[in-house]
Parts: C-alpha cells; sequence; structure tokens
C-alpha cells in the first residue's frame, strides 16, 4: 500500500532530514523548523493515525508578498513544517514511481538534476551542430492557475 510506504519509518525519517536541512520560515503555526523534530517524537501516533483515517486537516497556508522587480508582488504559501514534512514524505515515494516516466529533456524541479545539468545538455547540443533554441516562459503561469478548482 503506497500509505505504508509513505508512512514508513526509513522514509519519514528521510523526510524529516531534508526539511530540517531546507530550514525556511514558520507556517501560520510559528513552528519553527528547529522544533519539528521533537514536535514529530511527541505527536507522531496521533498525526500518522488521522493521516491513515483519511482525517488529517493540513493547516492554512502563511500568505507571505514578496516584491518582484517589475513592482508587483509575488504571493507565496507557506505551510506548516509538520505539513511540510508529510509533503517531503509523499514527494520521496511518489518521485520515485512518477520521475522515470518524465522526459528525459526536462531538469526543471527533477530529483538529482538542476539548471548546470540543463545548461551542460545544451552546450553539448552546440557541439553537435544544433543552432536554434526555443525559449518557452510560463510567465504567470501559477498567477492563473485556479486552486480551488485544482484542490477539487
Amino acid at each position: 500500500m503506497l500509505l505504508n510506504q509513505i508512512l514508513s519509518r526509513e522514509n519519514m525519517l528521510l523526510a524529516l532530514k531534508r526539511v530540517e536541512q531546507n530550514k525556511g520560515s514558520h507556517g501560520v503555526d510559528m513552528m519553527p523548523v528547529q522544533n519539528l523534530r521533537t514536535h514529530i517524537v511527541e505527536n507522531w501516533q496521533s498525526i500518522k493515525e488521522a493521516i491513515l483515517k483519511g482525517t488529517y486537516k493540513p493547516m492554512p497556508v502563511r500568505r507571505v508578498e514578496i516584491p518582484k522587480p517589475d513592482g508587483g508582488v509575488r504571493l507565496l504559501g507557506i505551510p506548516t513544517v509538520t505539513d511540510r514534512l508529510i509533503q517531503q514524505a509523499i514527494a520521496q515515494v511518489l518521485s520515485k514511481i512518477y520521475d522515470p516516466m518524465f522526459s528525459e529533456h526536462s531538469y526543471g524541479f527533477r530529483p538529482n538534476r538542476n539548471a548546470h545539468d540543463a545548461v551542460r545538455k545544451a552546450q553539448g547540443y552546440i557541439k553537435e551542430g544544433y543552432r536554434w533554441v526555443v525559449d518557452i516562459d510560463l510567465e504567470k503561469f501559477f498567477d492563473q492557475v485556479n486552486h480551488d478548482r485544482l484542490m477539487s
């Protein structure tokens, strides 16, 4: 069962380490990443039980406005560190399943791939004689996503 893989001790410990390493700001509950390990040790049984029963409810995200160079703002939603832990645990399991299906030419937000890898690949194409590049910028893509519809 997928949920058992997600909630396994090994997967949760790896997720905890990654969330702790990424640090990041607190969510609406004001709990800093530094308190996450203790919080999870003390509350894991009830959190896990709620997830397994389907009654776990993530907290609302904390909204933060980040100024854009053009004068506008980018809205960020910052989840609580507990919710980030659960999201990370889910992502670790799902990426093992779905990442192999993605294009080998895709580098954004992929495990073990980054912008430097994409640049190296592009340099290889140049050496092979390719001279055309298509640059696609999905400008303000996430600003246009209907989040209510997405989450329903």
